[in-house]
Order: C-alpha cells, then sequence, then structure tokens
C-alpha cells in the first residue's frame, strides 16, 4: 500500500478532524515557500465534497426587557440571530423616572446591544423600524433609520426561519385630542432626557422679569396624568428635585412650584396592596402633591388641561409641563400584523403557553405587545376525562386521576393558583370539597360530572399577566433555553402530555413567577411588595430597591455606573445643567 503523499495528508487532517476548519499552513518544498489558508464553512460528505450546514436564522424585533434577555440567554451555536431595532440599546426602564431629574444619567442605565449576546451566538444587528412583515414569504420588512443606501433605498426586507416579535408597546393616548401634541411621554431615555430639558426650561422661563405672578405659576404647575408605578415615581423624583435641589438655585420659584397627579380610578397603585396604596396617598397628601382622584383627561391644548370627574363636573388646569403614564396601545406594525393573521379585534397579539403566536408555527412574540391565551379547563374537560380514563370505563379511578393530574397542573396553571388561593394542599382537597357539594361521599371512583364540579372554579383564576419588564424577561429567558434545546425536546419531549392529541408537548409552559415589585415615593422612602403578602414601607425598602436595582444592571458597567451616580447624588446633589 503505497504511502499518503503530502496532500493526501493534509486533506485527511481537515476530515477527520472537522475543528481544523481554520488554519495557516506554513512548509518548505524543495526550497520553495508554500502557503496554504484553508476556511471551512462546513462539513465534507464521503466523497470528498464539501456541504455547507446552514445555520437557522433567528430573526428579533426589539432590545427591550424580552429582546435582550433573549439575547442574554441564547446559548446555541446553531442560531444566527438578526437584531432589528430602531435603537441599538437595552435602556433599563424603572430608573427613567430618575434619569428625568438628574439622580441617575442617561448613558448610565443603557447598554448596547452588541454588548448583550452570547460570544458563541452569531448575531448582527440593523438599525432600523420594521413596518411589515409576511408570514407567508418569512421576511419582515424594514426602514432603515440611518437613511438611504448606496441604491438610494432606505427600505429593504430579511428573510426569516424563526422571528422572535419583541417590540413593546407605544403609550396609549386613548385618542384624547392634544395629548399627542402637548404631552411628554416617558417609555424611551430619549423621552426622560426631553422631560429633563423642559423641567429645567420651565424654571429659566419663570425667571425672566416682565411676567405676572400667574403666568410664573403656570408655567410651575407640573402635571402627571396616571396614578400607576411610573406616573407616582415620576412626580416623586420631580418632588425631591424641586425641594432638595432647584429652589436652592431658584429662591423666588419656592411658593410658585405645583405638582398635580390626575387619576382616573379611585386610588393610585391599584396594582399594589391596600396599605401601600393608602401611605402613598397620604405621603402626597403631606409632600403638597395634589392628587385629583376620579378624573378623566378629555382634551389637552399648549396652556390647559381639561378633566371630568365621575359625578360629570368639568375643571380646567393651567400647566406647564404635562407627563403622560396611562397605559400601553398597540404599534402599527403589530396591529397589521394581527389584522393578517385574523387578530384584528384584539389588543395584543395573542400566544398561546410556549410564547408562539396562535396560527403561526414558526413566530414567537413575549413583552408588552403580546398576552398569552391561557386555555380553560373546562374547555378540554371533556378531553381531559378521556385522556385519563385509560380503560373507557366512564369512570376515573384515583389512580387513573392522579397519573394525569400532574400534567394537568402543568398545562393549566390556574388549578395550582386555585388551590393556593383556596387554602388547599392537593387536588384530593378540591374532590373532597366538590363530593361534598354535591352530597357525595364516594372516594372511589370518579365519573365526568364530578370531575367538572371539581374543576368548574379554576378558570376564575385565569388572569392577563402585567405589561411590565419582569414579565418580558421572564419570557425571554424562557424561550431562550427553548430554542437552546429544541433539537433535543424533539426526540424526547419534556412538556405535558398532549390533551387533545398522541405523545408529549415540546417544552413545559410558560409560567411567570412573580418577584415582587418597588414603588419609590420620594425622601429616600419606597414600597416593596414581596411575594408571600410582604409589605414593607419606608427607609430599609430604600436600600432593598438600590440593591436590587443595581443587581438587575445587564452589565458591570451599568452598575458600576449607577451606583456611583447615586453617590453623586448623595454628595452633590442633582445637576440642573440643560443638556
Amino acid at each position: 500500500m503505497r504511502p499518503f503523499t503530502f496532500f493526501e495528508r493534509f486533506y485527511k487532517a481537515f476530515h477527520d478532524y472537522p475543528s481544523l476548519s481554520k488554519i495557516l499552513v506554513v512548509s518548505t518544498i524543495s526550497g520553495g515557500g508554500l502557503i496554504v489558508y484553508s476556511e471551512a464553512n462546513g462539513s465534507y460528505s464521503n466523497n470528498g465534497v464539501e456541504t455547507e450546514t446552514r445555520k437557522k436564522k433567528v430573526v428579533l424585533l426589539g432590545t427591550g426587557w424580552a429582546g435582550a434577555s433573549f439575547l442574554k440567554t441564547l446559548n446555541n451555536s446553531s442560531y444566527e440571530v438578526q437584531v432589528i431595532s430602531p435603537r441599538n440599546y437595552f435602556a433599563f426602564t424603572p430608573l427613567l423616572p430618575s434619569v428625568t431629574c438628574g439622580t441617575v444619567e442617561a448613558r448610565s442605565v443603557v447598554e448596547p446591544i452588541r454588548n448583550i449576546g452570547r460570544k458563541n451566538v452569531e448575531m448582527s444587528f440593523l438599525e432600523a423600524e420594521c413596518v411589515r412583515i409576511d408570514p407567508r414569504s418569512k421576511k419582515v420588512y424594514c426602514r432603515s433609520k440611518q437613511g438611504v443606501n448606496s441604491s438610494g433605498k432606505r427600505e429593504f426586507d430579511v428573510d426569516y426561519d424563526y422571528l422572535v416579535i419583541a417590540t413593546g408597546a407605544q403609550s396609549n393616548t386613548f385618542n384624547i385630542p392634544g395629548v399627542e401634541e402637548n404631552c411628554h411621554f416617558l417609555k424611551e431615555v430619549e423621552d426622560a432626557q426631553r422631560i429633563r430639558s423642559t423641567v429645567i426650561d420651565s424654571f429659566e422661563k419663570a425667571s425672566l422679569p416682565g411676567l405676572n405672578q400667574e403666568e410664573r405659576k403656570r408655567m410651575l404647575h407640573f402635571v402627571v396624568v396616571g396614578g400607576g408605578p411610573t406616573g407616582v415615581e415620576f412626580a416623586s423624583e420631580l418632588h425631591d428635585f424641586v425641594n432638595e435641589d432647584l429652589v436652592k438655585l431658584y429662591p423666588k420659584a419656592k411658593n410658585l412650584v405645583q405638582i398635580t397627579l390626575l387619576e382616573a380610578a379611585d386610588h393610585i397603585l391599584t396594582m399594589f396592596d391596600k396599605r401601600i396604596t393608602e401611605f402613598a396617598e397620604e405621603k402626597f397628601s403631606r409632600d403638597g402633591i395634589d392628587v385629583k382622584l376620579g378624573s378623566m383627561v378629555v382634551k389637552v391644548n399648549d396652556k390647559e388641561i381639561s378633566a371630568k370627574t365621575k359625578g360629570g363636573e368639568f375643571s380646567t388646569i393651567p400647566y406647564g409641563m404635562i407627563v403622560w403614564s396611562t397605559g400601553i396601545g398597540t404599534r402599527p406594525v403589530i396591529k397589521d400584523f394581527m389584522k393578517q393573521i385574523g387578530q384584528g379585534n384584539r389588543r395584543a397579539l395573542a400566544t398561546d403557553e410556549w410564547l408562539r403566536v396562535e396560527g403561526c408555527d414558526n413566530i414567537y412574540a413575549l413583552g408588552d405587545c403580546a398576552t398569552i391565551n391561557q386555555r380553560k379547563v373546562m374547555e378540554d374537560i371533556a378531553a381531559i376525562f378521556k385522556k385519563a380514563d385509560k380503560e373507557n370505563s366512564g369512570t376515573l379511578t384515583m389512580k387513573e386521576f392522579h397519573e394525569v393530574m400532574s400534567d394537568i397542573c402543568d398545562r393549566y396553571p390556574q388549578v395550582d393558583l386555585y388551590l393556593k388561593s383556596k387554602g388547599m394542599h392537593g387536588i384530593t382537597d378540591l374532590l373532597k370539597q366538590a363530593q361534598a357539594d354535591n352530597g357525595s361521599n364516594k372516594s372511589v371512583e370518579l365519573d365526568i360530572e364530578e370531575l367538572k364540579s371539581a374543576l368548574c372554579q379554576v378558570d376564575s383564576q385565569v388572569k392577563l399577566l402585567p405589561a411590565t419588564g419582569q414579565v418580558a424577561a421572564q419570557q425571554g429567558t424562557y424561550l431562550a433555553k427553548c430554542f437552546d434545546r429544541m433539537e433535543v425536546c424533539e426526540k424526547n419531549p419534556e412538556g405535558p402530555i398532549r390533551i387533545r392529541g398522541e405523545g408529549r408537548h415540546r417544552f413545559r409552559p410558560f409560567r411567570y413567577r412573580h418577584l415582587g415589585q418597588f414603588a419609590p415615593l420620594g425622601g429616600e422612602q419606597t414600597a416593596a411588595q414581596l411575594p408571600g403578602d410582604w409589605v414593607s414601607i419606608g427607609h430599609s425598602s430604600q436600600w432593598l430597591w438600590y440593591s436590587v436595582y443595581a443587581s438587575k444592571q445587564v452589565s458591570w458597567r451599568t452598575r458600576v455606573l449607577v451606583v456611583s451616580d447615586w453617590m453623586r447624588r448623595f454628595i452633590f446633589g442633582r445637576d440642573s445643567s440643560r443638556i
């Protein structure tokens, strides 16, 4: 058998060891220099012909909480990720109210999106806005934020194998006249910077000569519309900024500044515990923040805001600046996509429990732009009974019932929530309660009517998840882990049994885990509501807020910047420069 030549040995090395796909070899043949460079993007077939292995392309729309969490967690090199967003950074939005008053600088709460992706996942970024999604051709159509390209075009399209929609939502104006033109919103870093500049402008204008007292009061009247966490935190930050910093620089304005908070509901912070709501309202009253409850805005012009009470009374309030924080609305590109897939009558994209858009196998949606359409137990009760009744006897033994119950709890999380709300330790307690309500003492077998009676109330626990960064971040992490295990779970599904089919689902459904929420109330006091009905209000909660928000930053760079900004504020106060 003849020995291998140099070139045969060289080729065999690459064939047997694919990891040597990129190598620079320097050798000498017959006194001459030979330099060989090989760069392989694929693998070799048995006949020596190179066959390229194409990575699956994942297009991610958005760089908010959901998108950044997905990028940070995804750890499978078989995907090529194309990120498309009009902004090239992730912003830590819970600190935006602090940015409006200089407590924290804008650059301290943002991280370039190119720094977030895993190093072993091929990721590229396009600064553009998605204007249309075409699920049939698997394309997204985008408009560049950088103007025209070399061909004189601003629009382009991108193909995908999987599409992850994480575009978030926009501020909801409820089509009230004048809101879009005259109000400030607080969704983006640029919004916070504009608010900061406007606050300083208001004080500078009020300091000019030739103005009467009424005009100065109007310029220094700040109105916040919306009594949710963002509106309350901004009002608190603004109050501290004015009373701790600005009154020292503008002493004549001290008695002219007024902050008013308008809320259409009967209380502010309605999503918090009643104890926190009452404390916040009392503290605002002590601080001089005028809270007008039951006030619904009906019109806004350049100098006045009109509101109507529940009793039908109208009032007109002069203002210098309005911050609008009343909820979220659907972005135009999402509305158009929803019409295409038959969801035009909804407020957000409907997904299943695995965050897959209903009716689209390869499109996922998460964060504020989507909502999980949790299936009801009673819709599937007949199929559940049939799946559990393996012997087709028309009744379930307790053994049969318990065999399927863990899968039911996985598939329908409202079952666990109902058991906890009723203080029950397990499904056995639920069955005993149902049998007692029906006057039955049977404990050996269960018919379908008794099963319906036991589970008839569990669907009352089906609730929409809140539109918060906490939910979006958990969804991004969950979906990335599903993508990482996609091939493995195709062969060995790990989810619950299919109630209306055979086999099991690939993954366990998404389950949101509430980790608590904070409401900074100014004066170094914060209200904290943590799992287990644990409520804390005061200075100790403020330090807990500092530690949690510092730890939740996406990088050590932003952690250091945010903490240093807090220290700077403690020592030197807030910066009032209008830049």
